[in-house]
């Protein structure tokens, strides 16, 4: 009996620490591990959840970091207008491991495209979403206002547009 639950509690912690790792590209996968202080638990592995930031209740995903939306993209069109080696460098698109990602406490539109490298890029009201490479923990919102093109996103959609309660740090590319 004490071998099997020494056996159990052994298989959690493994469990426990592999949850510890990156998803796809570090940012965008679809497996969720938890979520910021604050906010919506993504353990039902939902790729999008909602946390409170110093911009209020804000969109992240299943590993917790902030999203954005680029105001050089277009709505609908099914493509990303962060296609250079420096914005990619910056900005790392939200991917899913299937065209119907789980959203938990997300009410915009929730959807995927298929980008050129063929992952499903995660959309909210059609709008591609990116993690910032500069948000080094969850609930960090550095990315927000970056060359006043890049938002952080309310749960219904909305680009968030008032300053952070700190100014991101300057970057190359977009």
């Amino acid at each position: 009996m004490r071998t099997t639950i020494r056996a159990a509690a052994v298989a959690l912690g493994v469990l426990g620490l592999a949850g510890c790792g990156s998803g796809t590209g570090g940012y965008g996968g679809s497996a969720a591990s938890g979520s910021s202080s604050g906010g919506s638990s993504a353990a039902s592995g939902a790729v999008l959840a909602t946390s409170d930031s110093s911009l209020g209740k804000v969109v992240v995903n299943g590993h917790g970091r902030t999203v954005y939306v680029f105001d050089k993209d277009t709505a609908g069109s099914g493509t990303s207008a962060c296609s250079s080696a420096d914005c990619l460098a910056n900005w790392h698109a939200v991917t899913a491991g299937s065209a119907g990602p789980a959203a938990d406490g997300v009410s915009g539109k929730v959807a995927t495209f298929t980008r050129s490298d063929g992952t499903e890029q995660v959309t909210l009201d059609g709008l591609p979403l990116y993690t910032y490479a500069a948000d080094s923990h969850a609930g960090d919102v550095a990315g927000e206002g970056v060359k006043g093109l890049w938002w952080a996103v309310a749960p219904d959609g909305a680009k968030i547009t008032q300053p952070a309660s700190s100014a991101p740090p300057t970057v190359t590319g977009y």
